[in-house]
Parts: C-alpha cells; structure tokens; sequence
C-alpha cells in the first residue's frame, strides 16, 4: 500500500508539472491543423511537446504501479493531486491567477482524497486480459468517434473526452500481465492509442483556456469511471465501516474539481 500510495503522489506532481508545460508548448504552436494527423506532425517538431510526452510516459510508470498495488477509485483519485500542482505552477509560469474560491476547491479535492485514502480497501486481480483488451477496444472506438464532435465543443467538452481515455487506459492497464504475454501486448496497444488520443484532446483544450479549468473535468472524468468499474467489476474493496466516508471524498474531491472548471481562471500580467 504505502509503494503504491507513493508511486501515485509521484505520478500526481509529474502529471501537474507535465500540464503546466503542455500549455505552455501548445501556445507556442502557430496556428494550424488540430486534426490528429495535423497535431502529431506539430507534435514531433516540437522539442517542448516531446518533452511533455516523456514525462507523462514517467509519470504513466509510476501511474501504473499504483494501479497494480492499489483498489483502482484510489489510483486514480490519486491523480487529482495534479490539481493543486497544476494551479501553483501554471500561477508561477502562466501567470494564471485562482481567486479564493477556487483554491477553496483545491483545498477540498484533497480533503476528499484524505478520505478516499484512508478507507482504502484491498484489491482483487479477477478479470481476465483478454477481457480487459476488448473493454479497452470498445472503449477506443466510443473515444474515436466522439473526438470531432467534442472538439466543435469548448474546453470543458474536450478535457472531459480526454478524461474518458485517460479513464479507458487505467482499466485496460490492469489488465497487464506477465503471464499472458499475446493479450498483453495488446493491452499495450489499446492504452497506447487511447493515451494518444486523450493526449491530442487535452492539448487542444489547453490552447483554449487556462490550465485548471481544462484539467478539472479531465480528472473528474478520469476519476470517476474507473472508481465505478473497480468496484462493481473488479472486485476492488472499501474498509470495512468507511464506505460512506469513501463516498464522500470522491464526491467532495469531485464537486472541488468541478468548480474549478465553471470559470477560466485570470490571467496576471507577466
């Protein structure tokens, strides 16, 4: 629990970091295709934006630890930790100023996950990897085929359709496994693209507002998802007497991350 429960803070603070830098490498592209074809080939000429995708590949292993070690709504409520580090430094390097309500609601995203983390339950390995790979398949092609549509949307329609891939890649990803080698190099595949997919969205709506107010309903979609699915599908277990305490953290951790992205944040003068 507690490799676990360190692998996933360390995952939070390298995905903040990795956040703050994306915007700050998708504003400096020139205006052009957001296709996804047009922004892997921005993409790869851009030394900052590959920069980005290394850390985030960093942050994925330890994301990934944290995964196998521990009940899926913890791993990724985990990730929620972003926030608070996305909001001082985007202040810091962006100079994208939260008013005291929205740092209230940072203050209470990590409150709620205080009590996620401390009735955390173990967890169970039940679901087979070629169940989790088709899963991740079907979850791929909803993603795919909701892409335009919520690019015509604002930024808060795109960070939530980047939250539901990053949501698909951390169920596919328990799916890994040594034992089944075929079916998990597929799994590989499915988190790999639903990981690029979810990438390219979250950029777009990082060029369009600021940092927090993208960032929120990605991780209330990311979030959420795979709290449900883990425990109604994979067995994931609550500490005996702490399910509404567990209840309430995501709904507190939620309700903070939503706020925050009801209204772009303000922009000081640099």
């Amino acid at each position: 629990m507690i490799l676990g429960l360190a692998s996933a803070l360390a995952s939070a603070a390298l995905f903040g970091v990795a956040a703050v830098a994306q915007a700050h490498a998708m504003r400096a592209l020139p205006d052009g295709d957001l296709g996804l074809r047009g922004f892997v080939r921005a993409a790869v000429r851009s030394w900052p934006l590959l920069g980005v995708v290394g850390a985030y590949l960093a942050g994925f292993a330890l994301h990934a630890v944290a995964l196998y070690l521990l009940p899926l709504y913890l791993a990724q409520a985990s990730i929620s930790l972003s926030l608070p580090v996305t909001a001082v430094v985007s202040a810091l390097w962006l100079h994208e100023r939260l008013d005291t309500g929205r740092w209230l609601a940072v203050v209470a995203v990590i409150a709620g996950l205080v009590l996620v983390a401390a009735g955390a339950g173990g967890v169970e390995h039940t679901t087979s990897t070629a169940t989790l790979v088709g899963i991740g398949a079907l979850w791929l092609l909803v993603l795919a085929l909701g892409a335009r549509p919520a690019l015509a949307g604002g930024a808060g329609i795109l960070g939530a359709w980047s939250g539901l891939g990053y949501a698909g890649s951390a169920v596919t990803t328990r799916g890994l496994s040594a034992d089944d080698v075929l079916f998990s190099v597929l799994a590989l595949v499915v988190v790999s693209a639903l990981g690029l997919v979810a990438f390219w969205l979250y950029s777009v709506a990082l060029g369009r507002t600021d940092v927090a107010s993208s960032t929120a309903p990605l991780i209330v979609m990311q979030t959420c998802i795979p709290a449900v699915v883990g425990v109604v599908a994979f067995g994931d277990t609550v500490r005996s007497g702490w399910e509404i305490a567990v209840l309430a953290g995501l709904v507190v951790s939620i309700a903070g991350a939503i706020h925050l992205g009801r209204a772009p944040g303000v922009r000081m003068a640099a």
